[in-house]
């Protein structure tokens, strides 16, 4: 419905009519120490026009002719069909399931979406869904202190590999459930974790792992999953679920597989839109669904031996009593959700995979090619996915900024996450990248370092 302002005259009837002078006395069991006060730093309004000229101006700071930074976010291919379907009304308005008579439409969306992403992590349950790959992560902690009833402790042992961004975020909302978090150091020549620190009789709630981690690498999985349930610890796999159509799936990671399975949506038909919005992905073991935040769809079958699906195996008070609920999240990222479910359709087991395939395969093309460039390497041995990190001879903040003036995104500087790492830019290749696309970012980073392309040699 369009937007309609209350006038002074609107606000005055209503606050009459409930016994209230000003708004600010229905908040009045706020403490003051607690209110914000004065919002100083706020600037003044601007008219429509401003707003959307500051806005596109803006949108076109982030366009570039080439793009090969990943670190989380990753330019796929979006089959036009995806969006024209997700916009429709039908989809684009839908918000709260609650009243399953009359959201059949949507339920079953997201009951498909469920099943997809259960079937690409076998796993037994999947939710729809929390923020992001973050959040996710975060709530995943959470769930492991709840669920595992071996463990006496609030502690999480976490890959020091994983994304930090997502590690900031866990730590800022777990440290108010007074929840620990001890870091797994990786190594320095690997750039995988250093098992020889993993030791016996700690005892930790769950074990992180990032497939891939951080730097486009593949740890021993099989390994880690196993010493972790020896240790009475639940695994925590943290996914770039495009990385499944030729990984191994975290449910079948080791003798057991993995507990919960968390990771970041977007691959699955989302832009990549200047960070956001984005999709957390969440799955678990059967066994420990009751703990699992976020919405869960079931098929059943009613009165007259229809299909019917409806919201299942959760207390009503997970999505309206914040007290007593699992999580304080409980509004599942719907758009989202619908864009990843019809994306999936259409590419299929076989789609998926062609995608993976031509992306692990364009970044070996772009390791191959940049390593003969003089001073320039790969920093880590061993498999990657769809990213890796290159070693420069100089800093990696000064290339990426000559490569940017020519139009190109480079990469990903890490010297942000290690100042042993400043020289190194973690690049990222999708299905989207051509041999020429390629070719264009070896001449442009040879032509940033002074040196000759391959194309000169």
């Amino acid at each position: 419905m369009p937007f309609v302002p209350h006038t002074y005259e609107d606000e005055k009837f209503m606050l009459d009519t409930i016994g209230v002078n000003t708004i600010e006395d229905l908040f009045d069991e706020i403490p003051e120490d607690l209110r914000a006060g004065e919002l100083s730093q706020i600037p003044d309004g601007i008219s429509e026009m401003e707003l959307l000229r500051l806005m596109r101006e803006r949108a076109e700071c982030d366009e570039v002719a080439l793009s090969f930074l990943g670190a989380g976010a990753y330019e796929h291919h979006i089959p036009a069909a995806v969006w024209d379907l997700t916009s429709r009304g039908e989809f684009l308005t839908a918000y709260t399931p609650y009243q399953a008579e009359a959201s059949q439409g949507l339920l079953q969306l997201i009951y498909e979406y469920q099943t997809m992403i259960s079937r690409l992590t076998a796993m037994d349950v999947a939710n729809a869904s929390v923020y992001d790959g973050a959040s996710a992560m975060a709530e995943a902690m959470l769930m492991a202190v709840r669920a595992n009833r071996k463990s006496k402790s609030k502690k999480i042992l976490c890959a020091g590999n994983v994304h930090p961004g997502y590690l900031k975020a866990c730590r800022t909302i777990v440290r108010n459930q007074r929840i620990d978090i001890d870091i797994i150091d990786w190594d320095l020549d690997s750039g995988n974790l250093d098992t020889n620190s993993l030791g016996s009789g700690e005892d930790y709630a769950a074990l992180v792992i990032s497939y891939p981690n951080f730097f486009g690498g593949l740890e021993d999985v099989n390994s880690l999953t196993d010493w972790a349930h020896q240790e009475g610890a639940l695994v925590i796999a943290v996914v770039n679920p495009m990385s499944l159509g030729l990984l191994n799936p975290p449910g079948n990671w080791g003798s057991d597989g993995a507990d919960i399975v968390v990771g970041e949506g977007q691959p699955f038909g989302i832009p990549v839109s200047s960070g956001g919005p984005y999709l957390g992905i969440m799955c678990c073991r059967k066994s420990i669904v009751r703990q699992m935040p976020g919405r869960i769809v079931g098929r059943t079958t009613d009165l007259d031996g229809k299909e019917g699906f409806t919201l299942t195996l959760q207390a009503r008070e997970q999505h309206i009593r914040r007290a007593k609920a699992t999580s304080n999240i409980c509004t599942n990222q719907g758009l989202l959700v619908t864009a990843a479910t019809i994306y999936m359709s259409l590419m299929g087991d076989e789609g998926i995979y062609e995608v993976a395939k031509q992306s692990h395969q364009g970044l070996v093309k772009l390791l191959e090619t940049a390593s003969r460039l003089p001073g320039v390497e790969s920093r880590f041995p061993g498999a990657h996915f769809h990213e890796a990190a290159l070693k420069l001879p100089v800093t990696a903040k000064k290339i990426l900024a000559g490569m940017a003036e020519q139009g190109i995104l480079g990469g990903y500087d890490l010297g942000q996450f290690s100042e042993e790492l400043e020289d190194c830019v973690l690049v990222n290749v999708t299905e989207t990248k051509t041999a020429e696309d390629i070719e264009k970012f070896v001449t442009c980073l040879a032509s940033v370092l002074g040196v000759r392309s391959n194309a000169d040699l």
